[in-house]
């Protein structure tokens, strides 16, 4: 009698990532996943502890993909914004995978890569060794949470799109200029959220580099 396949790990994170790209982190199951390869989820069991284990390992994948054929070019803030649109990009390829990294936080290698790229940077800011790790927490939070949210209109169809585009021409260019005076003055150059998001992703990550330049000058001595 032939013996089931086993299957290798990277095969099983394969598919995971296949099955979250149409679905998403609540409705994902190591059972569904177990079905999409023919096996039971004992065998998957071998390779991952738990749900949770193997959807930090698919989000660290990402992360290594981003990271591949890095090479830190520039100041620090230019490595820094350089880095944070790789990311951007990595899971915009995959924008049903782009919440994984701030909900499933990873602690594998592509984490690791992603983590010691910014904390050299920051390093080479002039930053004090005491304020780096703060200043990376904040970073990495403000990194994450565009990316999340870019991902969240990434992953929505074309159809829901423009039904989201509709509702928002019409809340926003039929709204009461009386209840919504300043709405109502702004209407025609108010953008929707999905709009731009390149732009606002440099100019908000330029903003926060800004003020951590800003912090270093005011805490040089004068001359």
């Amino acid at each position: 009698m032939t013996g089931r396949r086993r299957w290798s790990t990277e095969e099983i994170l394969d598919t995971a990532a296949e099955l979250l790209r149409t679905g998403d982190a609540e409705s994902f199951s190591v059972r569904k996943l177990a079905a999409a390869l023919g096996t039971d989820s004992s065998s998957l069991y071998r390779h991952f502890r738990n749900k949770t284990e193997l959807l930090r390992a698919v989000a660290d994948r990402v992360l290594q993909a981003a990271m591949d054929g890095y090479r830190p070019e520039g100041d620090w803030k230019q490595r820094i914004t350089a880095l944070g649109l790789r990311l951007r990009e990595a899971f915009g390829e995959q924008p049903q995978l782009a919440a994984l990294w701030g909900r499933y936080a990873s602690g594998g290698t592509g984490s690791r890569l992603v983590m010691e790229e910014l904390l050299q940077a920051l390093r080479a800011s002039g930053l004090p060794d005491e304020e780096v790790p703060v200043r990376y927490h904040r970073i990495v939070i403000l990194i994450a949470s565009l990316i999340a949210s870019e991902g969240g209109i990434g992953s929505i169809t074309a159809a829901e799109y423009e039904q989201a585009m509709e509702q928002f021409r019409v809340a926003v260019l039929g709204a009461d200029p009386e209840r919504f005076p300043a709405l109502a003055h702004f209407a025609r150059d108010v953008r929707p959220l999905g709009a731009d998001r390149r732009a606002a992703f440099e100019e908000i990550l330029a903003a926060h580099l800004a003020r951590i330049e800003e912090s270093i000058s005011d805490a040089r001595p004068y001359r």
